[in-house]
Order: C-alpha cells, then structure tokens, then sequence
C-alpha cells in the first residue's frame, strides 16, 4: 500500500514539473533570450508613450516591440528601481546580415555603451583590442574594424 502511493505520488510530481517547465521553455521570452532569433521583418515605429514625471530612485525603462507568435507586440514603458553608478540602455531592434534580431536592455556601468561583460573579461585576462572599440579581440565579431560593433 505504501509503495504504491509514493509511486503514484512521484508520477503525479513527474507530470506536473514537464507540464510546467516545457511551456516556459517554449516562451516568446525564452526564444528573446537567444540571440540566434532572426526576422525578416523590421519591427513598426515605436508607440509615442507620456513618460511620467521623475521618481526619485527610480528609472524609467522606454517600451519596445517583442517578437511574439509571428508578430510584433509592444510592451509599454515601466519604472525600474536604480541601479546606482548605472544608465540603463533601453531594448533595441539591430538589423544583422541574417535579419532583425532584438537586443534586450541593460545596465552600463560606465556609459561608454561597451556591454560590461565584455570589459570584465578583457580587463581579467588581458586581451586584446586591436581596433579600439572596447569589445575584445576574442568577442569582437569584426576585430579590425573600429566603426562596427
């Protein structure tokens, strides 16, 4: 008796945990996260927002358009609490040689607009930058050339 409720027990946790994880991983945000996402289609132009009067310790994060089931969808403006010593860079749409892809927001530590992973990285292990654009040899997709990123 006991061995059959604790294996109808584990059946029932081994359904409900694919039931929750496979939907998540199949998620217009999941697909966002990766930079292999391409599109052919430029998103529309941005949605006039009323940004609202300053709050203190708080940063206003622009809205942007996400790619979702075919389509775009915009995603209204929000406040984010502050990050002190950061800028927040807003989500963008970049056009590469495969298509549109979305690149999410983020925090800048220093305003030059170098995401701060590259820096950390090349400040540890003393890579190279040979075109000086501040994204090192090893993750510079274009090392030579200094007016690309």
């Amino acid at each position: 008796m006991l061995k059959r409720a604790i294996f109808t027990a584990l059946a029932a946790a081994a359904v409900s945990t694919s039931v929750l994880v496979v939907p998540a991983m199949l998620t217009p945000a999941a697909a966002q996260a990766s930079p292999n996402v391409f599109i052919g289609t430029p998103p529309p132009a941005p949605v006039y927002e009323m940004v609202p009067a300053p709050r203190a310790g708080y940063v206003w994060a622009p809205g942007y358009y996400r790619w979702e089931r075919g389509h775009h969808v915009w995603t209204a403006g929000h406040w984010m609490p502050e990050r002190a010593g950061y800028r927040w860079v807003p989500d963008r749409w970049d056009h590469g040689p495969k298509g549109w892809y979305h690149v999410a927001g983020r925090w800048d530590r220093n305003r030059n607009g170098v995401p701060d992973r590259y820096e950390r990285r090349a400040d540890s292990r003393a890579m190279g930058d040979r075109d000086h654009d501040g994204v090192p040899n090893a993750y510079d997709s274009h090392p030579g050339n200094p007016h690309r990123r």
